[in-house]
């Protein structure tokens, strides 16, 4: 049986599982992590902070990010996704609460900042278990649709927290929401296994066509990829990775952390509850954008272009935006556009390490991409706000992310050679009801 026949053959519970279980937990910390671009614009006298304190309120948490990333992704390798995770998320839990408790600019800061420690292990710990799971030919979409709770929490939590701000106290609305993943804790514990020889739900023919397919991926891989950590830190496609990262994500939180700003300023200072729904849809239209081009991914293997292009759409919306001054609907027309570009590569870039480094070393490079790329987490951020303070608009800002977004497309372009292409015909993601 060729691996397209033997992929359309094999049972898929792993996507029914693992994905949506994982997604969830996800968009919890997301939640998290992003919540403070919806409350501080509400959080008046009681906690003064100028454009720069807010920006830098949202890109400290990156500074505490950076620490955990390769302890992590390592420990994940060599001790335990599923333990690595439960013991940090119920650590986040209680860091996003304390955000609540604030009563002044440093200690929001420090909260933010010991925020960031705790999640930032999570996101490399994920994506070494969906590596146990999802072979090449599978990858993108599933780091697609894992990634896609990044979009889908903005969709759920932007009108919840803008209801939340009119309802009660901006405090309670970040206690409130840290306390979730405590309870998702339990559930995280119960149904995620940190590969298939492990998990209780999973069909013996679904287990030897997972665990076989990957044995065959990492005989495949190149022998210069059998070597140490140290050179997989050295690998050139993980440096260049690193850069692609980094442009992307200051382009990505500039743009998603100063949105709802955007939105109240483009309504008029609306209410609370206006600005939740309107910021909501630009990450309604990103969920549909990265499902989209990680299964075009999957299909042709073309993980640069499925980069690439998004990037470069993104960064023209991005300046026709700043350049023009159309009407409140061609505004979210343009914000719809450049959330979609941001989202889209997540799938396919993640893809791209696996594809030139065996599982031992792999971690450690997803570590050190995640960690130096994020540090775009903060700078994306801070620019803006310093640029707003500076010239008394944020036009300035949002036309630095566009270049930052192009250099990150050109990096690929130019640059980026991911090994190999997944195998032909993919498992379909959607089919949940095979046999067990």
């Amino acid at each position: 049986m060729s691996d397209g026949s033997a992929a359309a053959a094999a049972p898929a519970k792993r996507w029914a599982y693992v994905i949506p279980v994982a997604a969830v937990m996800y968009m919890l910390a997301y939640i998290d992590r992003t919540n403070v671009a919806l409350i501080l614009p509400y959080v008046g006298k009681e906690l003064p902070l100028s454009a720069s304190a807010k920006g830098f309120a949202s890109g400290i948490f990156f500074v505490g990010y950076l620490l955990l990333q390769i302890p992590g992704a390592v420990l994940a390798a060599r001790w335990s996704a599923r333990k690595t995770v439960l013991l940090l998320m119920l650590a986040w839990s209680l860091a996003a609460m304390a955000c609540g408790l604030v009563h002044s600019e440093i200690q929001l800061h420090v909260a933010r900042f010991v925020l960031g420690v705790f999640e930032g292990g999570v996101w490399p710990a994920v994506l070494i278990l969906l590596a146990s799971w999802f072979p090449q030919r599978e990858r993108a979409r599933a780091n697609a649709l894992w990634m896609a709770c990044l979009p889908v929490s903005a969709v759920v939590m932007s009108p919840l927290s803008g209801w939340m701000l009119g309802a009660m106290s901006w405090r309670w609305v970040f206690v409130i929401q840290g306390l979730p993943p405590l309870l998702w804790a339990v559930v995280w514990w119960f149904a995620v296994a940190d590969r298939p020889a492990q998990a209780k739900w999973i069909s013996p023919a679904e287990r030897e066509y997972v665990e076989g397919t990957l044995a065959r991926e990492e005989a495949e891989k190149p022998k210069a990829a059998q070597e140490s950590y140290g050179r997989a830190l050295r690998d050139r496609t993980v440096l260049l990775l690193v850069a692609v990262y980094f442009c992307w994500i200051s382009g990505f939180y500039g743009f998603s952390l100063w949105l709802p700003s955007v939105v109240k300023k483009m309504t008029g200072n609306g209410s609370p509850g206006l600005v939740g729904w309107l910021t909501a849809i630009p990450y309604l239209v990103a969920f549909v954008s990265m499902v989209g081009v990680a299964l075009w991914s999957d299909r042709t293997g073309n993980r640069r272009l499925a980069l690439a292009v998004p990037l470069l759409v993104s960064a023209a919306a991005l300046l026709v935006g700043q350049l023009t001054h159309g009407s409140a609907v061609a505004q979210m027309a343009l914000l719809c556009v450049v959330a979609a570009g941001v989202y889209a590569p997540y799938g396919p870039f993640w893809a791209i390490p696996s594809t030139v480094l065996r599982f031992e070393v792999v971690a450690v490079a997803l570590g050190l991409i995640n960690a130096l790329g994020n540090l775009g987490g903060f700078a994306g951020p801070y620019l803006v706000g310093w640029l707003t303070d500076l010239t008394g608009s944020s036009a300035a800002g949002f036309l630095v992310l566009a270049g930052l977004l192009v250099a990150a497309a050109l990096i690929t372009v130019l640059g980026v050679r991911p090994a190999g292409r997944p195998s032909e015909s993919p498992a379909p993601a959607g089919r949940l009801t095979a046999r067990s």
